[in-house]
């Protein structure tokens, strides 16, 4: 298949455009800097999500959309940074279907991240698909961000909306942000530990969203979570087991909020996110529980 890609130079795309590439599929990739480093193969198209469409050719013959573009939320939310974070997924998002809107010959579907944020701050609920949204920031947004990939729909493309959890691996994301401190034995919960963590290992991210891809029995909104989710003290109890470090000095919420501001309620945000609609559409977990997961990306 040919499958144009935004944000393939990320944490995700990069880890989600070896296995396509290796699945044999041939790549179109948007990408907001003309230098971006991409393999040899893979086709480069210059595109800032929040200003236009897309190049017309980045899309023509294209089999598959993959959309992953987005301001990262892990930052301060200034009001300039919120401004970022809503504007390069909602305006991207409309951009990139309108572009597809006036194609001759479309794909036949668009893969669009999204965001277990859609939940918000939840306790001990079970959390599925049919879920409804929660509040806040990052509710609002992900479900303006899914509401224009949505559109795409009456274009007679299917939509896969992969509502991602924590990403686990070690080139980016949280984990790579808490080995040192954990590493060093000075790791520990965050706030009470109470707090649901759902979590997918990179490897199964990737293949999730390429199975998205491949899969005709999936549409609509997907949960980019593993299947056995844990709270943040389950969390930090394992991984100082497989790094066989203590981890005692839990990181009070106090602390959290004087660093991130109101970003920190998303590290303090309870959700125990199942990936119901994924395992119904047959795709299986590599890595379904978390000990095994960070064996296999920490045994280096």
């Amino acid at each position: 298949m040919k499958i144009t890609i935004s944000g393939a130079s990320g944490f995700i795309g990069r880890r989600l455009m070896k296995q396509l590439m290796e699945a044999g599929h041939s790549l179109c990739v948007l990408s907001r800097y003309a230098g971006a480093n991409m393999p040899g193969s893979a086709q480069l198209f210059v595109w800032d999500p929040v200003k236009a469409e897309p190049p017309a050719e980045s899309l023509a013959e294209a089999d598959a959309v993959i959309h992953l573009a987005g301001e990262p939320v892990a930052q301060r939310w200034t009001p300039e940074a919120r401004q970022r974070i809503r504007e390069s997924r909602v305006a991207g998002t409309r951009h990139l279907v309108q572009a597809l809107s006036v194609l001759s010959r479309r794909p036949s579907v668009l893969v669009c991240s999204s965001a277990i944020g859609v939940y918000g701050d939840r306790g001990d609920e079970i959390l599925t698909e049919t879920s409804a949204p929660g509040s806040g920031f990052l509710t609002d947004v992900c479900l303006q961000w899914e509401k224009e990939a949505d559109l795409a729909e009456a274009l007679g493309i299917r939509v896969v909306k992969v509502r991602t959890g924590v990403v686990l691996g070690t080139e980016g994301g949280a984990l790579r942000r808490m080995l040192p401190a954990f590493r060093a034995g000075i790791g520990g919960r965050v706030a009470s530990g109470r707090q649901w963590m759902s979590w997918i290992h990179l490897d199964d991210l990737a293949g999730l969203m390429r199975f998205a891809v491949e899969s005709e029995k999936l549409r609509g909104a997907v949960n980019g979570a593993a299947p056995e989710p844990v709270t943040n003290a389950e969390f930090t109890r394992t991984l100082a087991a497989v790094l066989r470090r203590p981890a005692i000095f839990p990181l009070p919420a106090f602390v959290l909020k004087l660093i991130f501001g109101e970003m920190a309620q998303v590290l303090l945000a309870s959700q125990r996110v199942l990936p119901r609609a994924a395992e119904a559409a047959g795709f299986r977990f590599q890595y379904p529980s978390l000990a095994p997961a960070l064996t296999n990306l920490l045994k280096a």
